[in-house]
């Protein structure tokens, strides 16, 4: 064989690799942003609660809209600074959901998580505290893995949200905005989505 037909068939052995490559299906994560999902919150004993669930619908666009659901049951109520806040008790601490307050556009994509972590904002109070301290604000930073979801806690000042944001298509809590905090900080040390 000369060099010229060896090239050749060097040449067609690598365009046939590519055009195989192309016509592959993708690897995916084994976990999709699609269908109802249980939120499970993780705490520093090994224990779990259950808190409720979000529910994904993948557009066509490639972006998923969620809707979050919180289960009632598993929370207490606390009126706390003129306001009442859905709580669950932790060993030591008190951990509360906080709504976040303004229009967002309740979608994620892979590579962007940020209006699903918006959801699911909290606060933590120790239990003879009177009131809500918002600089107390816990946010769980998600990421994607083949099981699901897996958030863990950072420490973000709630005031940030207390006025409406100047764009409501992005998302407010950028990650100047946030501070990783300690292992084990917390009573409830990771969230996970699944």
């Amino acid at each position: 064989m000369n060099t010229v037909s060896l090239r050749a068939a060097w040449r067609a052995l690598v365009l046939a690799g590519a055009a195989w490559c192309a016509a592959a299906p993708a690897q995916t994560s084994g976990f999709a942003l699609e269908g109802d999902k249980r939120i499970t919150l993780h705490a520093r004993d090994g224990s779990q609660v259950e808190i409720g669930r979000v529910h994904f619908q993948r557009g066509a666009d490639g972006r998923s809209s969620f809707r979050v659901a919180l289960d009632a049951t598993r929370f207490t109520d606390h009126f706390l600074s003129m306001r009442e806040f859905k709580c669950l008790q932790g060993q030591g601490e008190i951990l509360c959901h906080v709504p976040y307050p303004h229009r967002s556009p309740a979608a994620v994509v892979p590579g962007d998580l940020a209006w699903l972590e918006h959801s699911l904002l909290f606060l933590f109070k120790l239990p003879g505290e009177f009131g809500a301290k918002l600089w107390n604000g816990i946010y769980f930073k998600l990421t994607l893995t083949s099981e699901g979801l897996v958030g863990v806690p950072q420490a973000v000042d709630l005031n940030v949200i207390s006025a409406p944001p100047a764009r409501t298509d992005v998302a407010p809590f950028k990650p100047a905005l946030r501070d990783d905090l300690p292992p084990n900080a917390r009573w409830f040390t990771r969230l996970t989505i699944h």
